[in-house]
């Protein structure tokens, strides 16, 4: 008995055995067929979701199944067809299987999230997880279509615009070698989508054509047009040729406008001794204002000198080329004519003479225009002009003078015009200041006079003497006038003392005591050299001052006999007024009006101490080197070039190619120090060696009452200074 349990136990176990085989077989089977329809992640997902009943379920229809939206978007452009076609599978009836893996919708979540994130029915879900298969497609849609959709440059235009993108985005200085100019046009063209500015369609636009033919019209201010060339928009065909004559013409424009604006060579390349102030073009500003302008000829036109005396040489150029009208004026062959004026023995003696009105006309002299006379304005005009043609100024009409009259040098007065025209870009744009009516003050080198200006007109005028040509040439600058000074101590400048006094206490030891100077030694050994205030002092009882780096300022003088002269250059660079009483009455009555200055109120504060007074609104100066410029009577008149300006100019500009010459050059810079120096024995000392322990205050700080001037700003818009270093 206890055997047949045994034998059935192991029947039992045996019938066990096949039934595990055959389900493990079966279930093979089902997961093979399976694998057909899902992939491995989806089995994993649904191994793990309890499986719904599929009576439950009702079959999907056409309204359940929705498109990936974005998807769609991506594709409706390249693949109509698809999206029609995509509600196909709801006529599929789906298998309890394919219901039942509806859950792994979740997995893109965030995608379908985007489409339908208020759908939770499984059933409808299922569609559309067979669209977010595709989905991974989405990123691929180019980004730059709807940008490209809303440019704003013509269609025609399009193919230039995407020439000049890829020259700018180049960097390269084939058209532009300055940086701010670079920047200038990545921005202005990057702000348009770089659609020309300068053509639309391949014809050349109204700003062009303004800009064109102010550019080949650029001789008429003094400029050369070959240094502004126009590309010939005729011949730019395609769209390379139209995106290089573009930016051809803009570097042509801001070279213009630059130039019009700060001058074709910069003042250091000159001299040593000009200082004026900086006032570069802003390449943004040119293109946003040429660009925009109702008349770009006009605005472009803008850059060069707004005064009048620049206009009126301008207008003096045309006529010596010969756009001017009028007939030409010839004096006839005849007598020397002669003015003598009256003197303590004799009667003025005036002469008459039938060539006088027409020497009149030409000279310019309209009062008494037909009157015969040779008289005092006739003899002083006549004197001016042979100043200027650098003949002897006798104020006598003889052969030589007539000749020249007659038959001047044209091409050099030509030549004198447009570097006078050049050094009136070097000045500042405002000469005066806004505050007390635009006044400033003007100072002429060659002419050796001095101006008072105030709302456009003359105040007051008079007579200057300045520096004698060499190194002790009067420098060109602009700085501002602070305060002046009554009874001024002359500290005598270091190159004085260094270069005359010094060597003449040499050969003699005394000879500053005998001209009323105080010497003074420190126990560094280095010396000051003064004058007290008083009527014989070399600065006379006025001084006017406006700190600049050169040391140089204007003043009275004890030596009133040379404003009698025609060439004043005899000072050591200052500028001596003739009527300083009147010019400071003038000056104080401008900024502070209603203390009613005049010049009887000055000379009472004439005395041994000094007396400052200061200016509420500091007056600019200007000192200017003017060889050609046309007077109050419409006259252009010529000066002779003392220091050789005129000279130096004409060389760099006629044989100088390139934009080099707008480079800064370097120069050297005035010293205020004082050397040690041995005195001779017998030298009167005022403070006995007992003075400052170092050389004490310097020059500048003794004459100004401050530290040195601080050295004006790098230029900007220019190229880096040269490493040339020229001495004065």
């Amino acid at each position: 008995m206890r055997d047949c349990l045994n034998h059935r136990a192991g029947f039992d176990r045996v019938l066990m055995t096949v039934a595990a085989t055959f389900l493990t077989v079966s279930a093979s089977s089902a997961l093979a067929q399976d694998q057909g329809r899902s992939s491995a992640a989806e089995l994993a997902i649904e191994a793990a979701i309890p499986r719904p009943e599929p009576a439950n379920v009702p079959p999907p229809t056409a309204s359940d199944i929705k498109l990936d939206t974005t998807a769609t978007l991506q594709d409706a452009s390249k693949e109509p067809a698809k999206a029609e076609a995509a509600p196909a599978p709801a006529k599929i009836e789906p298998k309890p299987s394919d219901v039942a893996t509806t859950p792994a919708t979740e997995a893109p979540k965030s995608e379908t999230a985007k489409t339908e994130p208020a759908k939770s029915e499984p059933a409808k879900a299922e569609p559309a997880k067979a669209d977010t298969a595709t989905a991974p497609a989405a990123p691929a849609a180019p980004a730059a279509e709807p940008v490209k959709a809303a440019s704003n440059v013509p269609a025609a235009d399009q193919p230039v615009a995407d020439k000049l993108k890829d020259i700018i985005g180049a960097k390269t200085s084939r058209h532009f070698d300055r940086k701010n100019e670079r920047a200038a046009i990545e921005k202005f063209y990057g702000a348009r989508d770089f659609a020309p500015v300068w053509t639309q369609g391949g014809s050349l636009t109204p700003a062009a054509k303004g800009v064109i033919a102010r550019l080949k019209d650029a001789a008429s201010d003094g400029l050369n047009p070959a240094d502004y060339p126009v590309p010939d928009f005729a011949a730019a065909t395609t769209p390379d040729a139209l995106a290089d004559a573009e930016l051809k013409l803009t570097a042509s424009m801001f070279d213009y406008a630059r130039q019009a604006q700060s001058g074709r060579m910069h003042w250091s390349q000159a001299s040593g001794d000009i200082l004026y102030p900086e006032h570069p073009v802003d390449p943004n500003e040119v293109l946003a204002k040429v660009t925009t302008a109702t008349d770009a000829s006009a605005a472009l036109d803008s850059y060069n000198p707004p005064h009048k005396l620049y206009k009126e040489l301008k207008a003096k150029l045309a006529e010596l080329r010969g756009q001017g009208s009028g007939p030409a004026i010839e004096i006839s062959d005849g007598p020397a004519l002669k003015y003598t004026p009256a003197g303590k023995k004799q009667a003025e003696i005036i002469v008459e003479d039938p060539r006088v009105p027409q020497l009149r006309a030409k000279l310019g002299i309209t009062e008494n225009a037909n009157d015969t006379r040779y008289d005092a304005a006739v003899a002083e005009a006549v004197r001016k002009f042979q100043s200027g043609a650098e003949m002897k100024a006798t104020g006598i009409l003889d052969d030589k003078t007539v000749k020249a009259l007659n038959t001047p040098k044209r091409d050099k007065q030509i030549d004198v015009v447009l570097v006078n025209m050049e050094r009136w870009r070097w000045l500042p744009r405002d000469l005066g200041a806004p505050a007390i009516g635009d006044a400033y003050v003007i100072l002429n080198i060659p002419d050796f006079t001095l101006k008072v200006m105030q709302r456009g007109q003359q105040v007051w005028t008079t007579r200057v003497v300045t520096g004698k040509p060499g190194k002790h040439a009067t420098p060109l600058l602009t700085e501002t006038m602070k305060y002046i000074t009554v009874n001024p101590t002359w500290n005598v400048p270091p190159s004085i003392v260094y270069n005359e006094y010094l060597p003449a206490l040499q050969q003699d030891p005394t000879v500053l005591q005998r001209m009323g100077l105080r010497l003074e030694q420190n126990r560094d050994g280095s010396v000051h050299i003064s004058q007290p205030p008083g009527e014989a002092n070399a600065l006379g009882r006025i001084r006017f001052n406006f700190p600049n780096k050169f040391l140089v300022y204007q003043h009275d003088t004890p030596d009133k006999h040379l404003f009698a002269k025609e060439e004043r250059a005899f000072s050591h660079g200052c500028m001596r007024v003739q009527n300083p009483d009147q010019y400071a009455s003038v000056l104080l009555n401008i900024v502070m009006p209603n203390e009613k200055y005049t010049p009887e109120r000055i000379r009472s504060m004439y005395g041994k101490s000094e007396i400052d007074l200061k200016f509420p609104t500091p007056i600019p100066v200007n000192i200017t080197y003017q060889t050609a410029f046309v007077d109050d009577a419409g006259k252009l008149q010529f000066r002779k070039d003392i220091y050789g300006r005129d000279a130096v100019m004409i060389n760099i500009l006629k044989n100088s190619r390139g934009k080099d010459i707008e480079n800064v050059v370097a120069h050297s810079q005035p010293s205020y120090s004082r050397p040690a120096t041995t005195l001779p024995s017998g030298v009167a000392v005022a403070n006995n060696g007992g003075g400052f322990g170092s050389s004490g205050p310097n020059f500048f700080e003794r004459l100004f009452g401050a530290g040195p001037p601080t050295p004006p700003p790098a230029p900007v818009g220019r190229r880096p200074p040269q490493q040339r270093v020229f001495t004065r």
